[in-house]
């Protein structure tokens, strides 16, 4: 090995021990050596970083982050119900409580279809984060034959898309419950897919609400439709919550707990990983110094975009639902 290279391994190596992110509690690792910033980078963004710090902080003590709105931004506190102001931390906690109980139900067959033992299925009808986050935990903690219930979706508009899935329920559609979720109640696609979802059940001659269960904000066009056809249950989806962030709502949770999984260990998990992206200290901060990565690659004016390659088949809709979180904190989506 010439000396060139072997200095140049060296100084790699050296960059490398210095900005190598590593936090043995979490079991996360972050590289940012190969990133090619100069020596002076972090000193120069720091103040953007100190202002974004404050910010988050009001944000998560109830500050209005949608002034057209007045609405705040509360996602944080779905796993951390202590911190949440104006007396919400009680429905937070009460409101998880009622998921377990139905899913546990559901599984001891207490609730049950019309005309079937037990459920044995979950179909989900929603659109963008609200089946999302869903699919991507589905995808990432399935394990099929040993999950409580299998998993299905419409998260999309097209009527092939979903008349392939009911196909692939076929006759089992009698033992699938179908959980809608909307916050508004009028989205028109989740709306297509729920009258879909019920022409199908209709067709085999059952009653829609026997087997139906919303997630919507109160007094919604979909939860007066829940309380008018007698569905099974309706949960939550506040209006502080945002889609694309609601997968520790019960939007994420009821499928969750549906098929089996340790809510209360993703619930955790999440909780760690709000307290590690809120550290002040940036070298500390595995999300801020992604933001920085990012501001150094892009010039600070998104001159490049970020490719996400997941290199785990359980991971591949990772990069797609980031996506969806990144357009939603940048405004570029409602």
């Amino acid at each position: 090995m010439s000396n060139d290279m072997s200095t140049n391994s060296q100084q790699l190596w050296q960059r490398y021990q210095k900005y190598l992110f590593l936090d043995e509690a979490l079991e996360m690792s972050l590289d940012i050596s190969r990133m090619n910033f100069g020596e002076g980078f972090f000193a120069s963004i720091e103040p953007r970083l100190h202002r974004a710090y404050e910010a988050m902080a009001e944000l998560e003590k109830g500050a209005i982050a949608n002034p057209d709105e007045g609405r705040m931004v509360g996602h944080y506190w779905l796993r951390a119900a202590h911190l949440a102001p104006r007396k919400l931390g009680q429905e937070i906690i009460s409101t998880l409580d009622n998921l377990k109980a139905f899913a546990a139900q559901v599984h001891e067959g207490e609730i049950s279809p019309q005309h079937a033992e037990r459920f044995e299925n979950v179909l989900v009808i929603g659109i963008g984060g609200s089946a999302l986050g869903p699919q991507f935990v589905a995808n990432a903690l399935s394990q099929p034959g040993e999950d409580n219930m299998t998993p299905y979706f419409f998260d999309n508009t097209d009527p092939d898309g979903m008349e392939r899935v009911l196909k692939q329920i076929g006759e089992d559609l009698k033992k699938t419950l179908t959980v809608v979720i909307s916050k508004s109640g009028g989205t028109k696609e989740t709306r297509n897919g729920m009258l879909e979802a019920q022409a199908a059940y209709h067709e085999m001659g059952l009653h829609f609400g026997n087997h139906a269960v919303a997630i919507t904000g109160l007094d919604s066009q979909l939860d007066q439709v829940a309380v008018n056809e007698r569905w099974l249950a309706r949960f939550p989806m506040w209006d502080w919550v945002g889609g694309r962030t609601s997968e520790t709502s019960a939007v994420g949770l009821l499928p969750a707990l549906l098929q089996g999984f340790d809510v209360d260990a993703l619930l955790e998990g999440a909780a760690q990983m709000d307290e590690a992206t809120r550290r002040r200290d940036t070298m500390q901060n595995p999300a801020a110094l992604l933001a920085a990565m990012w501001f150094h690659a892009t010039g600070g004016a998104g001159r490049k975009d970020m490719v996400i390659l997941p290199y785990k088949d359980r991971l591949e809709l990772f990069s797609r639902y980031l996506q969806q979180l990144i357009m939603e904190s940048l405004g570029k989506e409602k």
